[in-house]
C-alpha cells in the first residue's frame, strides 16, 4: 500500500512538472513569436495589444473612433483594418451638433463626440489620407505605429531596390534607398512590427541624403525562422543586423548608423558590442530600447492573456530554449563598454521596455548618450507621437556623423 501511495505521489509530482514544463513554454511562445498577421489588420506591434477600435464615422477629413486611451493619444498614428489602412492626426474638436459645450452634453475636453444621452463615446481624431481600402462606418480597426504599407516605392515614391542580405540562417531581404552621403542608416524593426514601421522616418532620412538600408531578420515574412520559433529580445537576433553591416559595407558604406526599434535597438547594442565591423559604426539610434528583458517579457506576457503565475515557469522556458544562461539571455552591453555615441527616443509612457531604465543609463554615459523623452507615447512610438521634435534631436545627432 505505501508503495502504491508513494508511485501515485510520484507520478502526480512529475505530471505537474510536465505540466508547468509545458505552460511556461506555451507562455514563452505565445509572448515572444514572431510577427504575423491578425484577423483585424496586420500584425501588432508590441504596446498595440490593446481591444480593437469601431470606426463611427469617417468624412471631411475627420474620423470618429471608440473613446479609450489608445484611441486618445496625440500625435500621427496608422489606423490598420481587415483589408483597409489610413493614417490619423491629433484629436480634433468634436463636430458640430456634438460638442461637448452643448446643453445636455458632458465637458470632457476636446476630440470627444456625446450620443443622443449626453454620454461621451468617442474620439474625433484629422483624418490625413486613407492609404489601402475603405475607412467606413462599423468597421473594425487597431491604432499602430506604421503609417506606411507596401514598400518605399509605392507608399512613399522614392526609389529602391529589392536586396538580399546573406545571413547565418539564410538570405534576408531588405530595402535599399540610394543616397549621396558615405553613412549608411540601417533600420530595425521592433517587437511585432515589420520592415513597413521605419518608412515613418525615410521621407526625414531622405531629406538628409542618407542612404538606407531597412532589413527584415529572423522570424519575419521572407527570413528564415527561428530555429527554436521564439524571438531572443535581439540576443541572437544582433546576428542579423550584422550581417546587414556586413553587406552595407561591401557595397559602399564607409560608416553605418544603426537606428532600433525596440528590440531592433537591442540587437543594435549587440552588434555595437560584439560585431567584427564594429569599427565601422559610427552611432546608434534606440527608440525604446529594451534594456531589462524580463521586465519586457513579464509586460508582453501580460498583454498576451498569460496569468502572473506563469511567468518565473516563462522566463525558465526562454532561457531553456534558446540555450543561453539566465545571466546572458538577451542582456545588453553594460553602460561601461559603450565606446559611441547613443540618441535614446523613449518616454514614461512605455508600458513594454521601462523608461527608467534609458534614464539611468543616459545618466550613467552623460558622455556619449543623448536622452530625447516623448511623452504621451506607447512602446516603439515617440515619432508618432511627437514627429517634429523627434526629427529635430535626429537632425542634431546625425549631422557630425555624416
Amino acid at each position: 500500500m505505501r508503495l502504491r501511495t508513494a508511485a501515485f505521489a510520484a507520478s502526480s509530482v512529475l505530471g505537474a512538472g510536465a505540466a508547468a514544463v509545458a505552460a511556461g513554454r506555451y507562455a514563452a511562445a505565445r509572448a515572444l513569436r514572431p510577427a504575423r498577421a491578425r484577423r483585424h489588420g496586420g500584425p501588432r506591434p508590441a504596446g498595440f495589444e490593446g481591444p480593437p477600435l469601431t470606426v463611427h464615422s469617417a468624412e471631411h477629413g475627420r474620423v470618429a473612433l471608440t473613446r479609450s486611451l489608445m484611441a486618445g493619444l496625440p500625435g500621427t498614428y496608422g489606423l490598420a483594418g481587415r483589408g483597409s489602412h489610413a493614417v490619423v492626426g491629433p484629436v480634433l474638436d468634436a463636430p458640430p451638433g456634438e460638442r461637448p459645450e452643448e446643453p445636455g452634453a458632458a465637458p470632457d475636453g476636446p476630440g470627444t463626440a456625446v450620443d443622443a444621452e449626453g454620454s461621451v463615446h468617442t474620439v474625433v481624431r484629422k483624418l490625413e489620407r486613407v492609404t489601402q481600402g475603405q475607412l467606413s462606418a462599423g468597421a473594425t480597426v487597431r491604432l499602430t505605429p506604421q503609417v506606411y504599407t507596401g514598400d518605399p516605392g509605392s507608399a512613399l515614391g522614392i526609389p529602391f531596390t529589392e536586396v538580399d542580405i546573406p545571413g547565418e540562417l539564410g538570405p534576408l531581404p531588405g530595402w535599399f534607398v540610394p543616397g549621396d552621403r558615405a553613412v549608411w542608416v540601417l533600420t530595425v524593426h521592433g517587437l511585432g512590427a515589420t520592415r513597413e514601421q521605419p518608412m515613418a522616418l525615410f521621407p526625414f532620412l531622405r531629406r538628409q541624403r542618407l542612404p538606407i538600408l531597412d532589413i527584415a531578420y529572423r522570424g519575419d515574412l521572407g527570413a528564415p525562422r527561428p530555429p527554436d520559433g521564439i524571438g531572443h529580445l535581439g540576443a541572437s537576433e544582433w546576428r542579423d543586423l550584422d550581417a546587414a553591416i556586413r553587406y552595407a559595407v561591401r557595397y559602399g558604406a564607409r560608416r553605418v548608423v544603426l537606428y532600433g526599434w525596440s528590440s531592433g535597438a537591442a540587437m543594435a547594442l549587440h552588434a555595437a558590442a560584439n560585431s567584427a565591423l564594429r569599427d565601422r559604426i559610427s552611432g546608434l539610434v534606440l527608440d525604446s530600447p529594451v534594456l531589462d528583458w524580463k521586465r519586457t517579457l513579464a509586460a508582453l506576457a501580460a498583454s498576451h492573456g498569460i496569468p502572473r503565475a506563469l511567468l518565473p515557469l516563462a522566463l525558465r522556458a526562454v532561457q531553456g530554449r534558446s540555450g543561453l544562461a539566465a545571466d546572458r539571455f538577451a542582456a545588453v552591453p553594460a553602460p561601461d563598454t559603450l565606446s559611441l555615441p547613443v540618441l535614446l527616443l523613449h518616454g514614461p509612457g512605455d508600458t513594454v521596455a521601462p523608461w527608467d531604465s534609458s534614464r539611468a543609463l543616459a545618466a550613467e554615459r552623460p558622455d556619449l548618450v543623448t536622452l530625447h523623452t516623448v511623452h504621451d507615447a506607447p512602446h516603439a512610438a515617440m515619432w508618432n507621437a511627437d514627429p517634429e521634435g523627434c526629427e529635430e534631436a535626429l537632425r542634431r545627432f546625425l549631422t557630425p556623423l555624416m
